[in-house]
This record gives C-alpha cells, structure tokens and sequence, in this order.
C-alpha cells in the first residue's frame, strides 16, 4: 500500500535529517515501524550502513557453549533450559569444555560464546574456575555470560555486582554478550520472563562492565508480546547507554521462536518484519557502529537481503548452537556459505574477532578497528587481551 501524501512528506524530512547525520527522535522511530515503502526505509538504513562501512561485510569463527541447561528461571519463550533434577539438564565437566574449544580452534575459530542456565549452584568461585581453567588450558577469547547470569552469581554469592564483575574479569572473562535483552520494557518481561532480571537491572549490568573496560553486545528479541512503541522504547534505552558508555561494539536483533516453549500459540513474525525493524534500528541507534544480521533465526537468503536494509555483520559460522535450536530452529552455515551469500548481496566478506579487527583464515589479528567513540570516553581502556596485542606487533 503506498503512502499518503503527508506520510511521503515527512519520510522525505526524516530521510534528509539522516543524509545529514542529524539524530532522529524516538517518534520519528515509531513513525518509521509504520512507514509502508519497505524498500524506501532499506535504502535509508544501507545509507547509514555505507557511511560506517563502505562495501565490507564481517563474520566471525567461534562456537557457542552452554556449559549448563540447568535453570531456576523458567522463561515462558525459552525451549532450551531444564529444571534442576530434570534427566535432561546437564553440567559440563570442565574437560568437556576444554575439548570443544581445542576443537574450536583448530577449525580457525577465535572466540567462545560462553552461555548457560541459571544454575543454582553457580556462584562466583564457580566461574573463577571455569574461566581460569580456560585460560589454563585451552586459551581463547572468553565471549561469556549474559546481563542476568552475572546477577545471578552476584545473588548466589551474595556479593555486589561490581566485585563480581571485577573478579569474572580478573579470572579470564574478556566481553560480555547481550543475551537476555528480549525486550528492554518491564511490561513485557513480566509476561514472558517474571522471573529474570528487570530492564534496570539488564543495563545497570552492561554500564558497570564498560566502567571497568569490558565491551559487550546489545541485543533485542522481538515478535511476541511486544507493540511497536516497546520495540522502540528498547532502542532509545540501548542509545542512551551507548550514549554514556561507547560500550556496545554491535546491535543484534532477531525474532522470537515459538516451538517447544510456553508460548507456542504466538503467531511468529516474518522476514517483512524482520527487515523493517532491522532498517529502523540502524537508523535510530545512531551510536553504534556494527550491526549483525539473524541468519539463525531467518535463514541465509533473508540475512542476506538485510545486509541491503543496514545490517553489516553476518554473525558468527555457529560451530555449534544449542538454544535457538532447541525451539526447531537450526540454520547454520559453513565459511564458504557466508562468503558465498555476502558476495552474492554484492559486499566483500572480512573475518573480524568481538573488537572488529580483522584477522586472517588463521584467527591472526592483521587490521586492528579503532572506535573513537569508546577511545574518547574510556582514555586508557581500550584493553584487548595480550594475545591480540602481540598478533598486531607480529602483522606490523
């Protein structure tokens, strides 16, 4: 259906506020979830794509393990946890992680995302082992944790977060991941997950890591419970954290899959939806520069269309996936399948780590990304571990 003549009119005031790197208003967001010209929001938000990162298009190798699924928080949309004593639920052994990141690295992989239940047995000491025998062991970039296991482990320790987050870091952590963001709006956490943290707490968790230099990702699932105007107020609550911080190095939205979880009656979105809210983050949060497309949840063909509506990171080549999954959701692809699909959407693919330097087929970091964003406001804390220090003094 096409605009209306004042619709086209005041698309056409804010498509000139973002040609002129002018920061749009939350209303403007809101007026552009509605906005019917799909194809005129793409090319607004390839736009903002091309200004940041011209025709490269990143990827990462690196493997996702849930050391546990054992969880006391019960999240209605979630298909992946299992109650504690269930037959199902699991621990892995120390060992057990320790073979899979060995594995990893041997398949050019250059980081872990390190992700579990809300065990409720897992408390700091817990952690200080499972990321210093990494460490010990099988070295890597430890990717872990989320905003509500962290507070977690600071309740079951009975410790403030930000000794626990000083001790997670001390003991290998090195970023931090956005899972659990869902959706930044209490309304809607108290529908689909009551029992995990609050939108408050999810960020107070992500402003206390970027105080004490640990970069983290930004998140958002969507298409359940949601209206548009939440979907949005998420959005301003992300950049206006980044506005304060410069910590989130990407923004990762995707949509919700409802088999084999509580919410199997919600009538999922599709790629339309998918793509607009896409576009629209990209244009609205205006301070983060890496945007990563949802080909797990989408499919490699819808993914690779999003990298025309904004998106400029495919994600990750998923060694292994468990969560997403577990809803009947699997769409993994190899390195020669997202090379092949960037190139096909007319983009040319680079390896990057968590930092967005690029490294070669080997995990060797040989470009390192500056932002000066988190350089401006974090002077000194532009940290990466030593090992990425000493793969650039090797490039050099």
């Amino acid at each position: 259906m096409p605009a209306n003549p004042a619709d086209t009119t005041r698309f056409a005031a804010i498509a000139d506020a973002v040609r002129s790197n002018r920061r749009i208003s939350e209303d403007d967001a809101l007026f552009l979830m509605r906005y019917p010209d799909l194809t005129a929001l793409g090319k607004l938000a390839d736009l903002v794509r091309r200004r940041f990162h011209g025709d490269e298009v990143t990827y990462i190798v690196d493997r996702n393990i849930n050391y546990t699924n054992v969880c006391v928080t019960l999240c209605k949309f979630c298909a992946f946890y299992r109650r504690p004593g269930d037959p199902e639920g699991y621990d892995h052994p120390l060992e057990t992680v320790y073979d899979k990141i060995r594995e990893t690295r041997e398949l050019g992989g250059v980081q872990i995302l390190l992700q579990g239940g809300h065990h409720p047995e897992y408390g700091i000491e817990r952690y200080e082992r499972l990321f210093g025998g990494i460490k010990d062991n099988a070295p890597i970039h430890i990717h872990g944790l989320s905003p509500s296991e962290i507070l977690h482990c600071s309740h079951v320790s009975k410790l403030p977060l930000d000794t626990v987050l000083a001790r997670m870091r001390d003991a290998g952590l090195d970023s931090i991941p956005g899972g659990g963001g869902e959706i930044l709006v209490d309304r809607v956490r108290k529908i689909i997950s009551p029992l995990k943290t609050m939108s408050d707490e999810w960020l107070g968790v992500m402003e206390e890591a970027h105080r004490q230099h640990l970069r983290t990702t930004a998140t958002m699932m969507f298409g359940h419970v949601e209206t548009l105007e939440e979907r949005v107020e998420h959005m301003r609550r992300i950049r206006e954290v980044q506005d304060r911080t410069a910590g989130f190095t990407a923004f990762i939205s995707w949509t919700f899959q409802a088999p084999n979880t509580e919410m199997e009656d919600v009538d999922m979105v599709g790629g339309y939806d998918y793509l607009r809210t896409a576009a629209v983050s990209r244009i609205y949060i205006d301070n983060i520069e890496n945007f990563q497309a949802s080909f797990v949840t989408q499919g490699i063909d819808v993914a690779g269309v999003s990298l025309h509506f904004g998106m400029n990171d495919m994600g990750s080549v998923m060694i292994e996936e468990n969560v997403v999954s577990s809803a009947n959701c699997e769409c993994l692809a190899n390195i020669g399948e997202l090379e092949k699909h960037i190139r096909g959407a007319g983009f040319t693919p680079r390896r990057r780590n968590m930092f967005y330097d690029r490294v070669d087929e080997t995990g060797r970091v040989i470009e390192r990304h500056h932002d000066p964003r988190w350089a401006m406001r974090n002077p000194g804390g532009d940290v990466r571990p030593k090992y990425v220090e000493e793969q650039l003094a090797e490039a050099r």
